[in-house]
């Protein structure tokens, strides 16, 4: 009988040594207990194709990893990366809305704002532009990444009034045991540093992309943007044919000829803009009668409207324009004010703001085919959405 017994006693202590044993082995039972993500079996960032009419990528310093790209999705989407716990990069660019918010302003920590409408992040690393904000303050992707986290209206590590900075934060992510594995898991040890969560969170931003709109099917088909797409009906191809034919002016800076233009600043077919363009006209300032003359990003007009036809953010840095149409009617009759010595000088052909005396039938062709340019994927795939949910 105390034979039996030690026999069952071996038997338990061995399977107590086995499992404990296994749950040492694994060294990502954080990650697992926080997050909805397996290690085994990452999603494919580094490795998800594009279309062979898509030349332009501006990861060349920075390629993307399955592993960096998805700690940047978890620093993304992570509230701990305010001062608060209440604000995250996602709570200003929203998967629903591609990646931007419907808000005039965005909400920050201790009920802060933007000074700036947030910018939507579809497609950023098929671009030749690569500094970021509006006014391109940011030389690049990565140094973006951490500024609004030090921003004191924004993330709140800004290190006045007694709030921490950012080194304050990296001691605060050594505390959490999922970081410990995620910077382990991308960069073989677990030290956490600015650089690093830069090139992570910008991995993850230029994995977003959007190539699965009515307009990709058609370019797919034809050698160039100029040419008929077979799946477009004819009022989209006369939209194209707007946008990316420039505009024959009279002295008058009236449009007699040609198109809209728009090509000339947004190229397709990546529809980013061009980096040495000015100002558009729109030089106001949120809640001020101040004017701001340097604002001269855009993003990709690519999901600039939902599967619904409707914007999925207001527009601009301002937000005043909430309808494309509203957009429309800007360009139309561009106002070359005596203030705004930046504007755009393809807006004021002759030195006089332009007159594309848009008719009602241009007008509906040109918002018909910036509705071929909304995909679908990009604003459900899991890949892209909140990883502690």
């Amino acid at each position: 009988m105390r034979i039996h017994h030690l026999l069952v006693l071996s038997f338990i202590v061995c399977s107590c040594k086995d499992a404990l044993d296994t749950v040492a082995s694994d060294p990502y039972t954080e990650i697992k207990k926080a997050l909805s993500i397996d290690p085994a079996a990452l999603e494919n960032y580094a490795a998800q194709g594009k279309p062979a009419y898509v030349n332009k990528d501006n990861t060349a310093a920075n390629p993307i990893t399955d592993k960096t790209a998805t700690l940047g999705r978890v620093l993304f989407y992570d509230k701990n990366l305010s001062t608060n716990n209440t604000i995250a990069c996602a709570s200003c660019h929203k998967q629903e809305f591609a990646f931007g918010d419907t808000a005039t302003t965005s909400l920050g920590v201790e009920n802060g704002r933007t000074i700036r409408h947030s910018m939507r992040l579809i497609n950023t690393r098929y671009a030749i532009e690569t500094k970021f904000f509006w006014n391109e303050r940011a030389a690049s992707l990565e140094a973006q990444t951490t500024m609004p986290i030090v921003d004191h209206l924004e993330m709140g590590f800004s290190g006045l009034t007694g709030r921490g900075n950012l080194t304050s934060l990296i001691t605060k992510l050594n505390g959490i045991g999922y970081y410990k594995e995620l910077f382990k898991l991308a960069y073989g040890d677990a030290t956490i540093t600015e650089a690093r969560m830069q090139a992570a969170l910008a991995q993850f931003v230029r994995s977003i992309q959007s190539f699965d709109s009515k307009y990709d099917v058609g370019r797919a088909q034809v050698p160039n943007d100029g040419a008929p797409f077979p799946n477009f009906t004819a009022q989209e191809n006369a939209g194209k044919t707007l946008f990316v034919t420039p505009p024959i002016f009279n002295g008058n800076s009236e449009r007699i000829g040609g198109g809209f233009g728009c090509q000339g600043c947004h190229q397709a077919p990546e529809f980013d803009i061009d980096p040495n363009t000015r100002n558009n006209g729109f030089i106001g300032v949120i809640g001020s009668t101040q004017i701001d003359l340097d604002n001269t990003r855009s993003p990709s007009l690519r999901d600039i409207l939902n599967a619904a036809g409707v914007a999925n953010t207001p527009f601009m840095h301002t937000a005043v324009p909430v309808t494309i149409r509203q957009v429309l009617a800007h360009y139309n009759s561009i106002a070359a004010a005596p203030r705004n010595t930046n504007l755009d000088p393809r807006l004021k052909p002759n030195n006089i703001g332009q007159n594309l005396q848009m008719t009602p039938a241009e007008i509906d062709a040109m918002v018909a085919f910036l509705r071929t340019l909304t995909g679908s994927n990009v604003y459900t795939n899991k890949k892209w959405g909140n990883p502690f949910l």
